[in-house]
């Protein structure tokens, strides 16, 4: 078939999950929920968004709020509801300037909790597009987007990107699968109850540390770390402040391992926030992905000589390197975060790690052999830990 042509219940795609796997398609039994308005799908474009949208639909049914998911290799490198941008957030996430609307806020949110992973994404939306967010969508290099609809400007202005090639993907809001899944791994076949467990406030209830203080901006950032560990590669760990993801650590055979991926982003995340990031004068002509790039380098402790005259080519005025005592400053300021485990935390180590990046609320499964080592872990620092008391694994 040719470029996007399906059926009511089949559509062909580009190719696999490499361009040399071929007869690739995505079908079912029924009606498909999904249209492609523009472009041509492969078949990692459809994990991304058909995993990316269900996330920011559950965000939209858990706060309220409208919702979005940066995707990128079936794990999200960003989640976010709307919520006001600070000035110094909006000049980081590079739309200072810009009128938003809560969608474009949402998604500006998601896609700069880590610009360098959300480089060429699947951006996933809870709510119909509005052309802030399709003006948002068309400056990012960003691979394609999912939502329940378009008005019609958005659809003229998305449709222009890529040269008509950016893969614009409408789905049915109240598309509900079958129960039942299954999937073909190496020739057989596995079946197993679909994840449809339900994240909402009852799973911040069981609090089980003496500080029990729990606001609502932090049940608000409990719940958005839940939802989007639903949606992340096991093992995982997401840290969350002001509404949005700011670390995400998937994919990790090691929880630790997770906790310290995640929390390195969070402080990344922060550290971008300092004077001399939002000062940096960067040679004219060098795109937003190119200094996204000098700004992750200027983070480095240490660069090659190599390194060092092509880090210093990004720049006007090249920045001075912060010290280790003035990043341990700054980092000191990232408070009151929110931290969320797909499954119980093992050791107390997770904690010692999540409190140098300043988390506050910790929800986690809970039932480790351990429980009450980590518990004294959390009293040690003053956090308020609950138990949700379901496992989140995601593959």
């Amino acid at each position: 078939m040719s470029q996007t042509e399906h059926t009511g219940n089949s559509l062909e795609l580009r190719y696999g999950m490499n361009p040399h796997q071929k007869q690739a398609r995505l079908f079912t039994e029924g009606k498909l929920p999904i249209r492609i308005l523009s472009g041509d799908p492969g078949f990692i474009n459809l994990l991304d968004a058909l995993n990316g949208f269900q996330l920011a639909r559950e965000l939209r049914s858990a706060t309220g709020l409208p919702a979005a998911a940066s995707f990128k290799h079936v794990s999200p490198a960003g989640a976010a509801v709307a919520a006001p941008l600070t000035p110094e957030l909006a000049k980081a996430y590079f739309v200072d300037g810009l009128e938003l609307s809560p969608l474009a806020t949402a998604y500006a949110r998601a896609r700069g909790a880590d610009r360098m992973s959300s480089f060429g994404d699947a951006a996933a939306l809870s709510d119909i597009v509005d052309a802030s967010t399709a003006q948002l969508l068309k400056r990012e290099v960003s691979d394609l987007v999912v939502a329940p609809g378009y008005t019609e400007e958005a659809l003229d202005i998305l449709k222009a990107k890529k040269g008509g090639k950016y893969l614009i993907i409408q789905i049915d809001p109240d598309y509900v699968p079958d129960p039942v899944e299954l999937r073909t791994l190496f020739g057989l076949k596995l079946q197993q109850e679909r994840n449809d467990a339900t994240i909402d406030a009852s799973a911040l209830e069981h609090i089980v540390t003496e500080n029990k203080e729990l606001p609502d901006h932090a049940k608000r950032d409990m719940l958005i770390a839940l939802v989007t560990l639903k949606y992340t590669q096991s093992n995982s760990i997401c840290y969350t402040l002001d509404g949005q993801t700011i670390g995400i650590g998937a994919g990790q055979q090691s929880r630790i391992h997770c906790t310290r991926l995640a929390g390195d982003k969070a402080d990344r995340w922060f550290l971008r926030q300092h004077p001399t990031a939002l000062s940096m004068k960067f040679r004219q002509g060098l795109s937003r992905a190119e200094q996204n790039n000098a700004i992750d380098l200027w983070l480095e402790e240490e660069l090659t000589p190599v390194e060092q005259a092509a880090w210093e080519a990004a720049f006007d005025e090249v920045p001075a390197r912060l010290t280790r005592e003035e990043k341990r400053e700054w980092l000191s300021r990232l408070q009151g975060v929110s931290y969320g485990s797909d499954a119980f935390l093992p050791f107390r180590d997770n904690l010692d790690r999540a409190s140098r990046s300043g988390v506050k609320y910790v929800v986690q499964a809970g039932s480790s052999m351990r429980d009450e080592e980590v518990v004294q872990a959390a009293n040690d620092y003053g956090m308020v830990m609950s138990y949700s008391g379901v496992r989140l694994f995601h593959h």
